[in-house]
């Protein structure tokens, strides 16, 4: 597997664009993105479990009974969420997208993501739609990618390539997310594409089997959006047999999915607002991978974990105290918690007991930009990551500020 660069045209078929419409304030930034395949792609698709959902989602799941699709739709700066009709704006942005590109609305997905509950015209896609279709191309991934973005600070790509069938496959992504960011079964916005040629079946076994592994096991403040979507296309033009059952190449997309979906969690993650470090907790010897996944969260989604690794204080009792809360069955009696960055290691617990460390190395470790927590529980063999950032006094400013 070998990355490459391109994000969402990274993968041939695939084209991208980015425009100012007006549903955003920021024209230089851009709020409206779109991507684009040559032809119809098996498409699959997780969503947020938030009972009060986006009218997007709606939209979506309806045009995606037949697991087809060939376009995405996304804006920026409003949610189009609680609207009264939000359904039908979002419907009308699609048929806006289906004549511009000569395809069948029903092949538009589309997405919204920013305040809530504000209304939503439909003059910024009459204006930001023709600019979209103009700028297509290739090369348009990364004015997509920040057309999407709110409090982000960068935009968010990836793609890897791998091989299936012999032949050589391209996977890429972007994403937005950087606040309200909680997810259980989707997160933020994530657009996958990929020419790997695979059935709309077994796309969809791969994306909601991966979800638990990376999408699910970001947080950055607890709050699980109303519009968290991810949307994986696949428009097979890599030329490999189709894959259709769980055999050797459906296992090399799925590592090259979980290749994609970890590069945007660590994005995500790293990219909280107001955050200063990406916090990376990772668990070993759990005796289930449930437990292992709930104790990992559990440490990236503690405030006070996450307020001392904002002062680079190696306060580990807060980690210990989130690992014994976690939801999770297991024997907490033999705990190991160490805490690694460029900067070096530190152990700070053995046999959930202290042990001397120095203070300076632990400030020096915990002042970088990337913090591992490695938490080893001696009791099974199963193993997983979650990922999150510290909290600061810019996440209440920026949140405090969102709508001004």
């Amino acid at each position: 597997m070998e990355k490459i660069n391109g994000g969402v045209c990274a993968a041939p078929g695939f084209q991208a664009s980015g425009a100012f419409g007006g549903t955003g304030k920021n024209e230089e930034k851009g709020d409206m993105a779109l991507i684009l395949s040559d032809t119809v792609c098996n498409t699959a698709a997780i969503y947020t479990k938030n009972k009060v959902q986006g009218a997007h989602i709606t939209v979506s799941r309806n045009h995606l009974k037949n697991g087809k699709a060939q376009a995405i739709l996304c804006n920026s700066g409003n949610a189009n969420t609680c609207t009264a009709d939000g359904v039908e704006i979002a419907e009308q942005g699609c048929q806006l997208v289906a004549d511009a590109c000569g395809i069948a609305a029903e092949d538009v997905l589309p997405a919204s993501t920013g305040v809530i509950g504000q209304p939503m015209p439909i003059e910024p896609f009459k204006v930001g739609v023709p600019k979209l279709k103009a700028g297509l191309s290739t090369d348009g991934h990364t004015a997509a990618a920040r057309a999407m973005m709110t409090t982000d600070t960068y935009p968010k790509e990836t793609a890897v390539q791998f091989t299936a069938g012999g032949r050589t496959c391209t996977i890429g992504g972007a994403a937005k997310g950087s606040g309200m960011i909680h997810p259980n079964m989707g997160t933020m916005l994530v657009f996958i594409t990929t020419d790997c040629a695979i059935s709309s079946e077994m796309i969809q076994k791969a994306l909601s089997d991966e979800a638990p592994e990376s999408y699910n096991q970001i947080s950055i403040d607890g709050d699980t959006s109303t519009n968290d979507t991810v949307f994986l296309m696949a428009n097979g033009k890599a030329g490999n047999a189709e894959i259709t059952a769980a055999d050797d190449d459906y296992k090399a997309f799925c590592e090259a999915l979980h290749e994609v979906s970890v590069d945007i969690a660590r994005m995500v993650a790293g990219d909280g607002e107001g955050a200063t470090r990406l916090i990376e907790a990772h668990v070993v010897n759990a005796p289930t991978i449930e437990a292992a996944r709930a104790v990992s969260k559990s440490v990236i989604c503690s405030n006070l974990v996450k307020a001392a690794m904002f002062a680079a204080d190696a306060n580990w009792g807060r980690i210990l105290d989130a690992v014994g809360y976690a939801e999770a069955d297991f024997n907490a009696s033999n705990v190991d918690l160490s805490i690694h960055s460029d900067k070096g290691e530190i152990t700070v617990c053995k046999a959930t007991a202290a042990v001397p460390f120095s203070e300076e190395k632990a400030a020096e470790v915990l002042g970088q930009d990337t913090v591992y927590v490695e938490i080893d529980l001696h009791d099974g063999a199963c193993e997983a990551s979650a990922y999150g950032c510290d909290l600061t006094y810019d996440y209440i400013k920026i949140n405090a500020d969102y709508r001004s």
